[in-house]
């Protein structure tokens, strides 16, 4: 057993972490499949949508200037020489002195020049009397209204919401381009674990880091491979370290144990950047590269390894994806209750509630094995290096769990 000759800081780790941040190649999906991807190239319309002039109510297709000084009390009357249906439009020219009878979403005949709402008209056989007048181009949609050929539709980076399927469907995009999922193979270790959903025996823990991060992962826009617990021994831990993927997240054996294999295997078989930083919780947590993957050593205890993978890996997958960078997370200023304590020269990750007075309760910023305490917890407040808290009263920014 021995300790951490010494720490780097959070900002050391994220500068070592930074120039890898490269966003992976696209690939192409059916628009079908492109919900909540990563658009990797801007999209422009090849076509106007609409592509012909609409009527955009139900009515009479007409000619304006047929329905000046038409009233109520003053009724005009016009010849109704057809019909107009969306995908069935009327054949005819609409003349002076004709309409058309027209249903929303329908051609506009030519000829017509406006469309006179139902409401103002009174139909008796094959002709309709006119109780309102209406201005040329009144209750018509203009070709390209909603999208013009060539316009930039959506823009690369952006991550595609249900509506933009919509979108890229009405311009005839039937597949999208789209930046890679990387690849995030998950690593628990650990001799005395069991399956999620194992009843444990005597010394024996049931797995919760496995979920938790397949979890993360998804929500950053990654794709998550956990085959199952590896055993704490090098050959295991060695496959397990260069299987095909992007990014290798370690949970336990990451420390400076007897048993933590990893850093080692890491640093003869590949690049161990960093080890040990000045934070709590998260102190053993460590990263590096082994040939083109990115590796992050989580530590075992859960609250740790949660607040290590927001820290480092979240970023790193989101990057890689072409998401954003920032913390995924809604935040508010609130003030605090009670004093928030901490040590000048390492970073706090603190567990919070927000107390019925919209203030911030601080619940915990030890107990790395209590994971229940983030879900007793509304969010968690960084305390920055150079701090040693704040005292009540003073406005804190609390990053929120649920979104």
């Amino acid at each position: 057993m021995r300790g951490f000759a010494q720490r780097s800081t959070v900002d050391e780790a994220l500068a070592w972490l930074r120039p890898q941040w490269q966003r992976l190649e696209e690939e192409v999906v059916p628009v079908a499949d492109a919900h909540d991807r990563v658009l990797a190239r801007a999209i422009e319309s090849g076509l106007d949508v609409p592509q012909f002039r609409r009527a955009m109510m139900d009515g009479f297709a007409v000619v304006a200037s047929d329905t000046q000084g038409a009233t109520a009390y003053n009724r005009l009357t016009l010849n109704v020489i057809g019909e107009a249906w969306p995908g069935r439009p009327f054949a005819g020219h609409v003349e002076s002195g004709s309409a058309v009878k027209i249903m929303t979403g329908a051609p506009l005949p030519k000829g017509a020049n406006a469309v006179l709402p139902v409401e103002e008209t009174e139909t008796s056989g094959d002709q309709v009397a006119l109780l309102g007048e209406v201005p040329a181009e009144k209750h018509v949609g203009r070709v390209g209204e909603d999208i013009d050929a060539g316009s930039m539709v959506l823009a690369a980076g952006r991550c595609l919401r249900p509506q933009d399927l919509g979108v890229l469907s009405s311009i005839a995009v039937a597949q999208v381009p789209v930046v890679r999922r990387p690849r995030v193979r998950i690593v628990v270790t650990g001799n005395e674990l069991l399956p999620a959903g194992s009843w444990p025996g005597p010394y024996e823990i049931v797995d919760a880091n496995g979920p938790m991060l397949t979890a993360l992962i998804e929500r950053d826009g990654g794709e998550a491979v956990y085959p199952g617990i590896v055993p704490d021994d090098r050959e295991a831990i060695t496959a397990a370290l260069t299987d095909d993927c992007d990014v290798v997240l370690v949970s336990g054996g990451s420390s400076v144990g007897q048993e933590d294999f990893v850093p080692l295997l890491l640093a003869e078989q590949g690049e161990l950047a960093i080890h040990g930083i000045a934070m709590r919780p998260s102190s053993p947590a460590g990263m590096g590269r082994l040939g083109p993957r990115l590796v992050f050593l989580l530590p075992g205890n859960p609250v740790s390894c949660l607040c290590a993978y927001d820290f480092f890996a979240g970023p790193t997958i989101r990057a890689l994806g072409g998401r954003s960078t920032d913390w995924p997370y809604l935040r508010k200023r609130l003030k605090l209750a009670r004093k928030l304590v901490s040590v000048v020269g390492r970073v706090d990750y603190a567990r919070v509630a927000i107390n019925e007075d919209d203030e911030v309760e601080p619940l915990a910023i030890s107990g790395a094995s209590i994971l229940s305490s983030t879900t007793r917890a509304d969010g968690f407040v960084i305390v920055p290096g150079d701090s040693e808290g704040s005292g009540p009263g003073s406005e804190v920014e609390v990053f929120l769990y649920d979104r």
